[in-house]
């Protein structure tokens, strides 16, 4: 049989695929509620480093890179969505994580920082 040959040579594959296309999704997901998390005056944060920020951003974001976040969470409340966003979506996914980690409930990671211009 060669589909269980394929799926054990090719697993690695498979599964990358699968994590890219976990990210686009709920990247989309996060677009999507982004008119309603504005309206409930979300706190957007762009974790990408000064330079990159510099370099090109959506506006209303407020940057923190992410190697700076974990002692600078006193600019970010807690009563509010954080939406968190970077070059392709990895970093901001560390943000998030380090957010809930302390405490922050309503946290959403937007992927890239383009997606935030729509």
């Amino acid at each position: 049989m060669v589909f269980p040959g394929f799926l054990e040579q090719y697993w690695p594959l498979l599964a990358l695929a699968l994590w890219l296309g976990y990210k686009w999704w709920s990247a989309r997901r996060v677009v999507a509620m982004l008119p309603a998390l504005r309206q409930q005056g979300a706190t957007l944060v762009d974790v990408r480093s000064d330079a990159e920020f510099a370099g090109g951003n959506a506006p209303g974001t407020v940057n923190i890179p992410l190697p700076e976040l974990g002692r600078r969470l006193n600019e970010i409340p807690k009563n509010v969505p954080v939406v968190v966003c970077c070059a392709s979506g990895t970093r901001s996914g560390m943000a998030k994580m380090l957010l809930k980690k302390n405490g922050y409930t309503q946290v959403f990671n937007a992927g890239r920082w383009s997606n935030l211009l729509g």
